[in-house]
């Protein structure tokens, strides 16, 4: 194998698809508007009348609006790859001297690019909307949060979009998978104290434990600490990146 010839092709993958979005400008505002808004009005008008900690309510659900406009970003970026091989695009990539698994690296990292842009966005219109502290450190923490969480949901995505052949299928199950993933995730209520049916299906979701640590790091509020929600978040994006290599070996044009 040609290491060289691979680190190209995976960079060739990346840059067509950050080109791409540099092209669909309307994709931000799509990806940025629905979290600002449920922060705003959701988290705003509870936030009025109730405090968790030493946190307003809007306060509190700032984490969870990052991670949800990261989980969103990540998990539809599926979609791009079924648009690829309804057009055909997918076949001239797959000609390229170039292995299955480093197509699957170059449209993750693609996809991972995406998000922590859009993330960056977030993080910082929602700092000055819930007037959550920060600083330098802090920010960088959030971001690599962002990232980590990213690789595993851009990777699952895009093993949906493996299987997927149109759109409209690929739609249909997202929209049975990401919303459990974002409404049982913690995201709008505190990990304590939860009815024991609730503290297993949020131990068993990742997405609990990227609002976990993006909650430690933007409130030093944390259930699991950071460290082990980081660990398990990279469990989970081994796993789903060797699925996704192995799934785009397998994938059927």
């Amino acid at each position: 194998m040609d290491f060289q010839k691979e680190i190209d092709g995976m960079y060739g993958v990346w840059l067509r698809e950050f080109k791409v979005f540099l092209r669909e400008r309307e994709r931000i505002i799509g990806a940025i508007f629905t979290p600002l808004l449920w922060m705003v009005a959701f988290g705003g008008g509870l936030g009025a009348n109730v405090s968790i900690g030493d946190y307003n309510y809007q306060q509190f659900v700032f984490p969870g609006t990052v991670a949800m406009a990261t989980l969103f970003a990540s998990m539809f970026y599926g979609v791009y790859l079924v648009w690829d091989k309804k057009l055909d695009f997918f076949k001239e990539v797959l000609v390229a001297p170039l292995s299955r698994a480093s197509v699957f690296v170059g449209k993750a990292a693609g996809g991972v690019t995406i998000s922590i842009i859009e993330g960056i966005i977030i993080v910082i219109l929602g700092t000055l909307i819930a007037g959550v502290p920060t600083s330098p450190i802090l920010f960088l923490q959030a971001i690599f949060t962002i990232f980590t969480l990213s690789l595993g949901i851009t990777s699952f995505g895009l093993i949906i979009g493996a299987k997927m052949k149109s759109p409209d299928g690929f739609n249909l199950i997202i929209s049975f998978v990401i919303w459990p993933l974002f409404i049982l995730s913690g995201a709008f209520f505190p990990l304590n104290n939860l009815p024991s049916y609730l503290q297993i299906v949020t131990q068993l979701n990742p997405v609990t434990y990227g609002v976990d640590a993006l909650r430690g790091i933007m409130l030093g509020a944390t259930h699991y600490g950071i460290l082990f929600d980081l660990g398990v978040l990279w469990v989970f994006n081994i796993i789903a990146a060797v699925i996704g290599a192995i799934e785009f070996d397998r994938m059927k044009l």
